[in-house]
């Protein structure tokens, strides 16, 4: 039996990774419910995985991996985006948000509490990609029609509760949030 000459050193080699696909790393810079991160990135990481993995958020959930049921939904900009569909690169210079940003020093943010007190959740799995769809659209919809709270879930696929709960809690949060400001209102008017 003879030996074989050892492989050749795998620095004489071509790396698939920067190489032939010249996938090196890229540093990135992006507000994280409110802080700056910099970290460098493989130009191929999803920002969910990014969000998960790297930056240990894990309430940005990962479903289908397609974009199809929502789980992954976070705001870039304040925008509601899926984030396994978007390259980590992608949000360099952003600002993204996540379910962790909702609760904050006084206790649950308004959409969280409704969900709640209208048993809106059961397994949970699908409750942060749904609040993270509904910010942005309470936010351009303060007072929205039961159809158009359903429109809005249409993107977000929930395999436990039929969705009546969430629409009633979406209904309160709205009416809630509604309330708050009134009473901000008057006060800002009485103050001055």
């Amino acid at each position: 039996m003879t030996l074989r000459d050892p492989d050749p050193a795998p620095a004489t080699l071509a790396s698939p990774r920067s190489a032939r696909y010249n996938l090196g790393v890229h540093p990135i810079s992006v507000t994280l419910n409110g802080r700056r991160v910099d970290h460098t990135v493989e130009p191929r990481l999803l920002l969910s995985d990014f969000l998960r993995h790297d930056a240990c958020l894990t309430g940005t959930h990962v479903g289908c991996e397609h974009g199809v049921c929502g789980a992954c939904t976070v705001l870039v900009d304040g925008e509601a985006v899926r984030s396994c569909l978007m390259f980590a690169v992608q949000a360099d210079g952003c600002r993204v948000e996540t379910v962790e940003s909702l609760a904050g020093e006084d206790g649950l943010h308004p959409l969280q509490t409704a969900f709640h007190e209208a048993h809106a959740l059961q397994c949970g799995f699908c409750t942060p990609g749904i609040l993270m769809t509904l910010l942005p659209f309470l936010r351009e919809n303060p007072a929205p029609s039961e159809d158009e709270i359903r429109e809005a879930l249409s993107g977000n696929l929930c395999r436990c509760t039929g969705y009546a709960n969430i629409v009633s809690a979406v209904t309160a949060a709205a009416a809630h949030v509604a309330k708050a400001s009134r009473e901000s209102r008057t006060t800002l008017a009485t103050s001055g």
